[in-house]
């Protein structure tokens, strides 16, 4: 095992009615004058809104409110947010939605904790942040983990780039967590959320050292976990018990507990898709599925250990006499693209609505090779040529 640093000082509030505890919490926190963030228009068809806004007044603290954020989520928005949080002076932001709603307020923190400076900035990694305003989260979608995770992601849509940025500074507060809030959810944004959430541990287990035996059981059982509600979920989504499993268990993907002790995680499948995110505004989690497959058959080889014990473990592949590694390991590549289609999953791009040309995939991998400062990954570290490999595998 390798040293490691594991901090997580986000408060977690969980279950049924949570949401109308946020002004208490916001007034213990120091906040005096909040922006409400959230997306499209079911948060406030659902009343969840309205709940919020009545519990900052009871409170005694002002707020303003400003929706429409998008999947990707765009920098314009980071934007007007800053606009808006300085003409009312506020110094709390509250974001009420999923991982795209949370990392546009993070982004709008940076923003206004250093206003001297350009926020996108940070995310071109020409400057470090040094500061950021406090924020919390009342989450409506299982997916990105961003409530409990230094991480955000914002697109350029004027120049076509999803970059990320990670800083401690960012984390939130404190999250509300109400299973109840993602049961309006269409199964695909479900379905894409669980994807998400298993990844954010895949990325973490296929590494090339360091790996800890208790983090490796805690990943493996969290991925079977997934794996069962998600199904679950995509014939009875009224599941109270299957959302909450979910809803922890993206919590727990994304905010460290699945890395310590290893090399800090392969992630190439993240930065791959963000491409297509960049490129084609594809759902996050369904554009993961749509690589993982292809990135996982072409990288194998140079982390056969890591893929027989997953296939073995998390997928349940029944070692036969005489299979070789390769055929453990490419069974439970196989078993993962059949539960990605019980759920509604695509396995490629094909399947995903997305067919890039040659052009394309080569834009694609110079901005991710460009983002990645030369390189990615930890099982495989790809070069721009099996970047091109992996896209044009998964475009078949």
């Amino acid at each position: 095992m390798f040293n490691f640093q594991y901090y997580t000082p986000t408060r977690i509030i969980f279950g049924k009615g949570t949401e109308n505890q946020a002004g208490q919490l916001i007034k213990e926190h120091g906040g005096s004058s909040v922006l409400i963030h959230y997306g499209g228009q079911s948060a406030l068809r659902s009343g969840l809104i309205d709940r919020i806004k009545a519990s900052l007044d009871q409170a005694g603290i002002p707020h303003v409110e400003l929706g429409g954020v998008v999947p990707n989520p765009h920098l314009s928005k980071v934007r007007e947010g800053m606009a808006l949080a300085k003409e009312n002076g506020v110094d709390f932001i509250l974001a009420v939605g999923g991982g795209s709603v949370i990392d546009s307020a993070k982004a709008i923190a940076y923003g206004l904790a250093d206003p001297d400076h350009d926020v996108w900035e940070l995310f071109q990694h020409t400057r470090t942040a040094t500061a950021c305003l406090p924020l919390a989260t009342v989450l409506t979608i299982a997916a990105a983990g961003s409530e409990m995770s230094n991480s955000c992601v914002i697109t350029n849509a004027e120049t076509g780039e999803k970059r990320a940025y990670d800083d401690d500074i960012s984390r939130p507060k404190f999250s509300i967590m109400n299973p109840e809030l993602t049961m309006t959810l269409p199964d695909y944004q479900t379905e894409s959320g669980c994807t998400d959430i298993m990844m954010h541990t895949m990325e973490r287990y296929f590494t090339q050292g360091g790996n800890m035996e208790i983090t490796d059981v805690i990943a493996e059982g969290l991925l079977r976990t997934v794996m069962k509600y998600a199904e679950i979920l995509h014939s009875d989504p009224g599941n109270y018990e299957a959302r909450a499993e979910i809803m922890w268990a993206g919590s727990l993907a994304h905010n460290g507990l699945t890395g310590c002790g290893n090399d800090g995680g392969d992630f190439a499948t993240h930065m791959l898709e963000h491409e297509m995110g960049g490129m084609f505004d594809v759902t996050h989690g369904a554009g993961l599925a749509a690589v993982w497959p292809s990135w996982a058959r072409y990288v194998m080889d140079n982390d056969m250990d890591r893929f027989v014990r997953y296939a073995v473990e998390v997928m349940g592949v029944e070692r036969k006499a005489g299979m070789s590694d390769k055929e453990v390991a490419l069974a439970g590549v196989s078993a993962m693209e059949d539960f990605y289609h019980r759920i509604g999953m695509p396995v490629n791009m094909k399947e995903l609505g997305i067919a890039p040309t040659d052009q394309q995939i080569e834009e694609m991998a110079d901005s991710c090779l460009r983002a990645t400062g030369g390189g990615i990954g930890s099982a495989k570290r790809l070069t721009r040529e099996d970047m091109i490999a992996i896209y044009k595998m998964a475009r078949e």
